[in-house]
């Protein structure tokens, strides 16, 4: 550790791992985002620009036409004498001549504009339709045409509708058409296009394998090509101005043109996939990176093998062979980074301490709790014996040797299974043994006034249990249930409870006296000590105590108030 930067030393883990990485990646990433970003920014730039240009002068080529075709009805209108002789011809005859003049004329006039599919007009006093086609039309679509224009033509007469000043879409029988009309005093004058037929240069613009040009309203509907549109949800309403990217499935940019002679625009959508496949440096340098990963990868994988992975191996086999018990086990000096020489030497010298202090440590620490468990075994047995010189004294007022004979016989058994009690653990049998005794000397003090029952199947019989955490809890029922003219009834169940990880018995305490008060319950689930005006109450909490120390958070104790009355107190131990 002979040099430091940043408060790392030279030889410090975190300062190769670190340093290596952002040597690494960092400019290696920052240029590819640059280069990219910018290469794209260009091409999305360039591409736009260059078919704005042709889409431009595509629209402006429209727009000529469409004005050329303005200025011919407008002429027709101002100062063609058989429209006017139609109008105001007295002569049925002279009518008829100027109809077939300007009927001829149409005729020949129409082959000079080839944008346009038709030019009509409609003479309101006579209610006749004159109309020449350049002949691409079929039968249904001229019938649904003249629909439309007889349509137009009475809602204009009516007021029903505005004459349009400009070109405008029209959607009928579901094709989209542009419509040019011009009113005279009596006539209407007009012309239409079939936007699909307009659309067929379009395939001119060059917009790459699977580029689509298109007409769209000033409100952005599609009138051709609406499948596609729909297919990638390409939004075409906003702003070309610009240009912008839409598209789900594929991402398109979107750029357009606005007429200048109509409600319609010029649309070019191009896919962004496309135009990037012509980055000729985005490939040489998309091609140099796996080549680059290649070569990089392997060699900082084998640096942070020989850094990081073979030095904590080694501490991994370490302590592996501590937890299999071996705690002979040390990690032998090697040449390493600072954190793990570190590392190694606090590791050994701790194994060396842990070693030397284990036993003395987990041997006091087993005396302490037995000391402790002891003790509060022995807290109960003062109480007890109190209790029973009392019965016994009550007995001899009476003169009844019989029951004073069972009753010394009863408290022999009850201080020999005491006295024995300080082990650790009895059996479930022996347990319920001691609690029959211990009911017998309560029916001897209590005649008449207490029933007992114990349910428990063979099979549990040998389970082994702390002492007297049963007959606490039927001392304690007796205690504060019994009443001077209430009989009560104490039972005992004990049962195998397999619903957790591991098994469990279940043994449950039930008196039908009057059950804890909301303050008692309270201080038995807070696992504090019972205090009342009778004084100090031990017997709960110390079997709370006891099993806390037995079965660290795997026992449980839990009381409450039965149905309809009475106290329960229910203990999962585990098996």
């Amino acid at each position: 550790m002979t040099g430091r930067l940043f408060g790392f030393t030279w030889n410090s883990i975190r300062f190769k791992l670190v340093f290596g990485l952002l040597v690494i990646t960092l400019p290696t990433v920052a240029f590819l985002i640059y280069n990219n970003n910018y290469a794209i920014r260009v091409v999305h730039k360039q591409v736009a620009e260059s078919n704005r240009n042709l889409i431009t002068m595509y629209m402006e080529q429209i727009d000529s036409n469409l004005d050329n075709v303005d200025k011919y009805m407008t002429n027709l209108i101002v100062n063609d004498p058989d429209l006017q002789d139609m109008e105001y011809q007295a002569s049925e005859q002279a009518r008829i001549l100027a109809k077939v003049r300007l009927d001829n004329r149409m005729k020949t006039d129409i082959a000079n504009f080839q944008s346009i599919d038709s030019m009509f007009v409609y003479s309101v006093p006579n209610q006749e339709l004159l109309e020449e086609f350049q002949g691409s039309e079929s039968m249904q679509e001229r019938e649904g045409i003249r629909s439309y224009i007889q349509k137009l033509t009475d809602n204009l007469r009516s007021e029903k509708a505005s004459l349009n000043r400009t070109w405008y879409s029209e959607k009928i029988n579901g094709e989209y058409y542009l419509f040019r009309v011009l009113q005279t005093s009596d006539s209407y004058v007009g012309a239409w296009l079939n936007i699909e037929r307009l659309s067929v240069p379009l395939s001119l613009l060059n917009l790459g394998k699977d580029g689509i040009s298109l007409f769209s309203t000033e409100e952005g509907e599609p009138m051709i090509h609406a499948g596609e549109v729909k297919e990638h949800n390409i939004n075409l309403s906003r702003n070309m101005e610009g240009y912008y990217f839409s598209g789900d499935k594929i991402s398109y940019l979107v750029l357009g043109q606005r007429s200048t002679k109509g409600d319609f625009r010029l649309v070019a959508l191009i896919p962004n996939k496309q135009m990037l496949e012509n980055l000729p440096y985005l490939k040489r340098i998309a091609s140099m990176i796996p080549i680059a990963a290649v070569i990089l990868v392997p060699v900082y994988l084998l640096l942070l093998r020989k850094m990081v992975l073979r030095p904590l191996n080694r501490i991994i086999v370490a302590m592996k062979r501590i937890g299999e018990g071996n705690l002979n086990t040390r990690i032998d000096p090697f040449p390493t980074s600072d954190e793990f020489l570190l590392v190694n030497e606090t590791f050994n010298r701790m194994m060396q301490q842990v070693q030397e202090l284990r036993i003395n440590v987990y041997e006091e620490q087993l005396s302490k709790q037995k000391a402790e468990l002891q003790h509060l075994q022995l807290q109960i047995n003062p109480h007890f014996y109190m209790n029973a010189l009392n019965i016994i004294y009550n007995l001899a007022l009476v003169r009844n040797y019989e029951l004073i004979q069972e009753m010394a016989l009863n408290l022999v058994r009850y201080f020999r299974y005491m006295f024995r009690s300080n082990l650790t653990f009895v059996t479930v049998k022996d347990e319920l043994e001691h609690v029959r005794n211990y009911i017998r000397i309560q029916e001897l003090r209590f005649p008449d006034r207490l029933s007992f029952e114990i349910a428990a199947p063979e099979y549990l019989l040998a389970a082994r249990i702390p002492p007297l955490v049963i007959q606490t809890f039927v001392e304690n029922s007796i205690k504060h249930a019994i009443d001077s003219d209430v009989k009560v009834r104490i039972s005992v169940r004990i049962k195998l409870e397999e619903s957790e990880s591991e098994p469990r018995l279940l043994i449950s305490v039930q008196d039908t006296g009057k059950g804890f008060s909301k303050e008692v319950l309270e201080e038995i689930r807070a696992g504090n000590r019972i205090i009342d005006e009778q004084g100090e109450h031990i017997g709960i909490w110390n079997v709370q105590r006891r099993l806390g120390l037995l079965y660290p958070e795997k026992a449980y104790l839990l009381a409450s108030n039965a149905v309809p009355s009475g106290a329960l107190i229910e203990m999962l131990i585990p098996l």
